[in-house]
């Protein structure tokens, strides 16, 4: 994970409608970037979900949320019209942010090592500095941690 006092790694991901959504392009207004492994997974769902049913708490405190995982442009649209998701959920089907915000982990799934994606968030202020972090968080608790971290 990165620390806290770090200046968060800018990028360029599509959204679930195909359109390019920059880190940057957020300058000026806090971020609660999450990650999360893929759609449509209970869990996953569960931390998507609690995301959008306090997104409008999120806007009162002037924060924008973005959702990242693996799973492509088309998995990402049917999931967020499925959930009425309101805010971006990118598309890293190359890993580039998920490795770059050190959440592509080593994992021990069933005996076996596999290559998988932490749940956490994080939390970026003003001027794109790391804040905030939360590492290996619950799916119905991450949305609550993040919001009380504004």
């Amino acid at each position: 994970m990165l620390e806290v006092g770090t200046k968060a790694p800018d990028f360029t991901l599509p959204d679930q409608s195909g359109n390019p959504v920059s880190l940057s392009d957020f300058r000026g207004k806090k971020v609660i970037l999450f990650f999360y492994s893929k759609d449509n997974t209970a869990g996953c769902t569960k931390q998507a979900c609690a995301f959008g049913e306090q997104y409008p708490a999120f806007q009162a405190k002037g924060a924008v949320v973005l959702g990242v995982s693996k799973d492509p442009v088309p998995s990402h649209q049917r999931f967020a019209e499925k959930y009425q998701l309101p805010y971006p959920i990118l598309a890293d089907p190359e890993f580039q942010v998920l490795e770059a915000y050190d959440v592509r982990k080593e994992k021990n799934m069933y005996g076996k090592k596999v290559m998988g994606i932490v749940r956490s968030s994080y939390l970026i202020d003003e001027e794109g500095i790391i804040r905030k972090v939360h590492a290996k968080v619950k799916p119905e608790e991450n949305a609550g941690l993040a919001l009380a971290d504004l």
